[in-house]
C-alpha cells in the first residue's frame, strides 16, 4: 500500500495522484506539484489515502508545498492573461493563413510554457506560427491538437437534455461508447438523436448500459414463441425497465400457422417461459441429412 492524494488541475479533469511526502494537507484545497510538464498548480480532491500499489503508476511525483496566497494570486493572474494570448494567436493564425480552430490556451504555473489547443480536419504546418508565438511570449511555445470530444469538454455548451455536458462539468474520464449500447436500450439509431454536440455518441448511453444488460437476460425476442399462464403465445414487444413482455395469445391453428388472438396481453417476465429448442437434435438432424446427401 501507498499513501497518496488526489490533484485535479481542471474542473472536470483526470484526477492524478501524487505523493504527499510528510506535508499536512489535512486542511488544503490547493497544492503546488511537479509533474512531467512542470511546477504546476492544483485542487486538492482527494486526501491522504492509501491504496494498492498496482494502482499507482511509478514513479510517484511528489507535492511541493500547500499552495499559499501568493500561489493563488499568481494562478489567477495566469487565468487572466489566457485570454490575451487567445486573441494574439487569433491574429497569427489570420496571418499565417492556417486552416486551423484555436479552442483554448493555458499557462502553466511557473510560465515555462504556455499551451495552445486547436482543431483542424487534417495535419498543421504551424512551425512558423510558433516562430511567432515564441518572439511575442518569451518562452516555450507548445501547439497540441486535440479531437471534437475534448473541444467540447473544453469549451462546455448545453446538451439535448437541456444541461450542461457531462464530459465539461464533472466526468474525469471519456470511456467507449458504441452503436451497440443504443440496440441494448432499444432507443433510436437516428445519429441526431443519439449523438452529442461533439458529433460522435452520447457519453451518457454508458451510464445505464450494465442495468439494461442484466435486465434482458431472460427476456424473449419480439416474434418469439413463449408460454404464458394462459398458454402459449407470440411476443409482440417487450418493455426493458418494467420487465414487461406483451403477447397475442394463440387461439388455434390455421393451414398449420397458429391464430393468433386480436388482444394484446401483457405478462411479468417472472411469469412467462421461453420455449427451448433442442440444438443437439438440430445438429444430429443436419449431420444425418449430409450423410444421406453423400450416399446418393
Amino acid at each position: 500500500m501507498v499513501t497518496v492524494i488526489g490533484v485535479r488541475f481542471k474542473k472536470a479533469g483526470k484526477i492524478y495522484y501524487f505523493d504527499p511526502d510528510n506535508i499536512d494537507t489535512s486542511e488544503a484545497k490547493h497544492v503546488i506539484v511537479e509533474t512531467a510538464r512542470g511546477v504546476e498548480f492544483g485542487n486538492l480532491v482527494i486526501n491522504k489515502r492509501q491504496i494498492p500499489d498496482d494502482e499507482v503508476i511509478a514513479p510517484l511525483k511528489k507535492v511541493l508545498r500547500v499552495a499559499t496566497e501568493e500561489d493563488i494570486k499568481v494562478h489567477e493572474e495566469n487565468q487572466t492573461k489566457k485570454a490575451e494570448a487567445f486573441s494574439i494567436c487569433l491574429e497569427k493564425i489570420k496571418h499565417h493563413e492556417l486552416e486551423m480552430k484555436l479552442i483554448d490556451v493555458e499557462y502553466t504555473f511557473d510560465n515555462n510554457k504556455v499551451i495552445f489547443y486547436f482543431t483542424s480536419d487534417g495535419r498543421v504546418d504551424f512551425r512558423e506560427l510558433v516562430k511567432d508565438l515564441a518572439s511575442v511570449f518569451r518562452t516555450r511555445i507548445e501547439l497540441r491538437q486535440i479531437g471534437v470530444r475534448d473541444e467540447a469538454k473544453m469549451l462546455n455548451g448545453i446538451g439535448s437534455c437541456g444541461k450542461r455536458l457531462c464530459c465539461a462539468n464533472w466526468l474525469g474520464d471519456f470511456e467507449p461508447v458504441s452503436i451497440k449500447m443504443a440496440k441494448d436500450q432499444n432507443l433510436s439509431l437516428n445519429p441526431t438523436k443519439i449523438s452529442g454536440i461533439c458529433g460522435r455518441l452520447m457519453c451518457c448511453l454508458k451510464y445505464e448500459h450494465e442495468v439494461y444488460l442484466e435486465l434482458k437476460k431472460g427476456m424473449p425476442k419480439d416474434g418469439e414463441m413463449i408460454k404464458t399462464p394462459d398458454g402459449k403465445a407470440i411476443v409482440v414487444n417487450t418493455q426493458t425497465i418494467r420487465e414487461l413482455v406483451k403477447v397475442r395469445l394463440i387461439v388455434g391453428e390455421e393451414d398449420g400457422k397458429p391464430v393468433l388472438d386480436e388482444d394484446i396481453t401483457a405478462y411479468k417476465k417472472k411469469d412467462i417461459r421461453r420455449i427451448r429448442r433442442n440444438p443437439p437434435q438440430k445438429k444430429q438432424q443436419k449431420e444425418q441429412g449430409k450423410e444421406t446427401k453423400e450416399q446418393g
